[in-house]
């Protein structure tokens, strides 16, 4: 089995070494804007504030409504959070949705405290910001979580205002597009211009609908893999491979 914290090599994709070191910095240095995921480029937002338990205690949440059935057997004892919600979403309980949606942020509120910085995020961010590029994070997670952190990190004015999250309409979440569109319209910048930094399959399908290029950051080889098959060209399995690129 492959531990969580297994690395994959600094570069990968499916050319030779010296190529895909080429990809990366052709990627680095062609964009005006990066596009950041939150929960994973940025931060381990549930690192010391178990996502499972959390997931756990929304679904006993609904079960004390009486509403355990509108999860599958499978969602009721699925670790991630996110995936109960758009469960939840199915039922088009307007008042329900809300309210879950609400309990959700509540605990990744929660979690801030105890998120771990993924390494070399913070000078990496930093350094792009101070060499003119324009950062906005576009996540599946709250607009005020994002805040909350980036502001515990002294991080919010690389990004502010531009911050892009989950919004009511919960149809809008990647892999739509939508987070994605909202930072480009609001940046002025043409979509080959932007890169994405992110770390699972819809953050991939989001930057394609997007017409927007991928780099993949995969920290571990589970992650590696299920990037390269959604298709993510190039991959880092440490951010210090694109903050050595920008200090060439």
């Amino acid at each position: 089995m492959t531990s969580d914290m297994d690395q994959v090599e600094p570069v990968s994709g499916r050319t030779g070494g010296s190529e895909q070191s080429e990809s990366l910095r052709d990627l680095v240095m062609g964009a005006r804007v990066v596009l950041w995921d939150f929960d994973g480029p940025v931060c381990r937002l549930f690192a010391g504030y178990s996502a499972h338990r959390v997931a756990g205690e929304l679904v006993d949440w609904l079960e004390s409504l009486g509403l355990k059935d509108l999860l599958t057997p499978e969602e009721q004892v699925h670790p991630d959070p996110h995936v109960l919600l758009g469960a939840v979403d199915r039922s088009h309980r307007k008042d329900l949705v809300a309210e879950f949606e609400e309990r959700l942020t509540h605990e990744e509120l929660r979690a801030v405290p105890t998120a771990w910085p993924t390494a070399y995020a913070d000078p990496l961010l930093r350094t792009w910001a101070a060499l003119g590029a324009g950062l906005a994070i576009t996540t599946n997670n709250s607009p005020r979580v994002v805040r909350a952190y980036l502001a515990s990190r002294g991080l919010l004015a690389c990004f502010a205002p531009h911050i892009y999250g989950r919004t009511q309409d919960l149809r809008l979440l990647k892999p739509d597009p939508y987070c994605l569109d909202r930072a480009l319209g609001a940046m002025g910048v043409a979509p080959a211009q932007a890169l994405m930094v992110g770390d699972s399959p819809a953050d991939v399908a989001a930057a394609r609908k997007a017409g927007v290029p991928f780099l993949g950051y995969a920290r571990n080889a589970r992650k590696a893999e299920q990037l390269r098959v959604a298709g993510a060209p190039t991959l880092v399995g440490s951010l210090e491979a694109v903050l050595r690129v920008l200090g060439e």
